[in-house]
């Protein structure tokens, strides 16, 4: 028997009054579904990093909500995303990380394709020794390119090719930080890790979102960066989070810090911000280095997070870095038990998806209302679909 959609009614009433999505958000695999439908695959979802192939012909495999993709730098040195999918019959092209030295060859028949995604061979599809037939047009049969847009060196994806462009939807968020529209260069191999974590994807951004926990879980970042130091930020339907006007550069043990990134205002002097740009990226920027964290949606509660350091110059100190690496690390680690522990808080059943402050939560609260939006518009166009 088919259960009844959720009620999202409450969730989309105004902060004041306003409930959180229902527990089966969190917990029910067909909730899961329709979500990565209405939320992750219409919208421009960040998938990885520019900096994972930084040299023409690297190709690295991404799944991907279950669908098999592959990032690739072209030999113009343009990063594009593909099915990781032969034409012909469907073979999984590149099974790890590699350089492409000539073409992608499919294992299965040899069919061969340039990194730009153009069919160029197709081995004795005419028959043994005939390397074309008439019926087989090259030029219909390149590599299926996934919609893609590079953005501060994150690669967002619009899987189901038709939301606006991400100029368009995000123009509010790159006009507030249109100053740090400059090179992002990532700080390599010291400067990213993984934090596997038994959570929905939406708890982290949630908690992301807001400063409200800063006291209790960040004893040691708010001890210089104090609750009442921070701010919210809350565009509906764009992104939420918070920011700071207390930033402590880090310095080396002789008192060197990072190069700042070129002509920012006085502001960005000591402020910092923090912003999840939805629905699955969440970034920093501050005046020496930047970050941006991927989450990769697993299930309903299984989430990885993918983090990575950007700095404004390619040559900073490998020392400095491996120390900002680490605090970071620690921080971003400080939140795991939190995010973990209200993901097995949502299989309680009298949990009604819980209130707002209406003080601290507005920008977990602009997530839930407009993921709650969007499922709304999905489950509208399905109506539709079926009359």
């Amino acid at each position: 028997m088919t259960q009844p959609p959720t009620d999202l009614t409450a969730v989309r009433r105004p902060l004041d009054s306003a409930q959180g999505l229902p527990n089966p958000h969190y917990t029910d695999p067909a909730v899961f579904a329709e979500e990565t439908q209405a939320v992750l695959l219409s919208t421009w979802a960040g998938l990885a990093v520019a900096a994972d192939v930084p040299e023409p012909g690297d190709a690295k495999p991404i799944t991907f909500l279950g669908m098999p993709l592959l990032l690739l730098r072209d030999r113009a040195g343009v990063v594009r995303v593909f099915n990781n999918t032969c034409r012909h019959r469907g073979m999984i092209l590149v099974e790890g990380p590699r350089k492409i030295e000539g073409a992608i060859r499919c294992p299965y028949h040899s069919w061969c394709y340039a990194t730009d995604g153009r069919l160029v061979t197709t081995p004795h599809v005419g028959g043994p020794g005939q390397n074309t037939h008439a019926a087989i047009n090259r030029s219909e049969l390149g590599l299926i390119e996934v919609r893609s847009h590079i953005w501060r060196d994150v690669v967002f994806v619009n899987i189901s090719g038709d939301a606006p462009a991400f100029e368009e939807v995000h123009a509010g968020l790159l006009a507030r930080w249109a100053e740090f529209d400059q090179p992002h260069h990532h700080g390599g191999t010291d400067s990213t890790f993984t934090l596997p974590v038994r959570t929905n994807w939406k708890l982290a951004v949630e908690n992301y979102c807001e400063s409200y926990h800063l006291p209790w879980v960040h004893p040691g970042l708010n001890s210089y960066s104090r609750l009442e130091d921070h701010y919210n930020i809350a565009e509906a339907g764009l992104f939420s989070g918070q920011g700071t006007s207390v930033y402590r550069q880090l310095t080396s043990e002789t008192g060197d810090t990072f190069p700042d990134f070129s002509t920012l205002s006085d502001f960005w002097n000591e402020g910092a911000e923090y912003i999840a740009v939805y629905p699955n990226v969440l970034m920093g920027a501050q005046r020496d280095h930047a970050f941006a964290i991927v989450l990769e949606p697993v299930d309903t509660q299984n989430t990885i997070e993918h983090i990575h350091l950007f700095y404004a110059t390619e040559d900073t100190d490998a020392a400095l870095r491996a120390k900002n690496t680490a605090q970071w690390k620690e921080v971003f680690k400080e939140d795991v038990f939190v995010v973990e522990g209200m993901q097995r808080g949502r299989h309680a059943p009298g949990f009604d998806g819980g209130r707002f402050s209406p003080a601290m939560d507005g920008p977990t609260h602009c997530f839930h209302d407009w993921v709650a939006h969007r499922m709304q518009l999905h489950r509208a166009a399905q109506v539709d679909a079926a009359e």
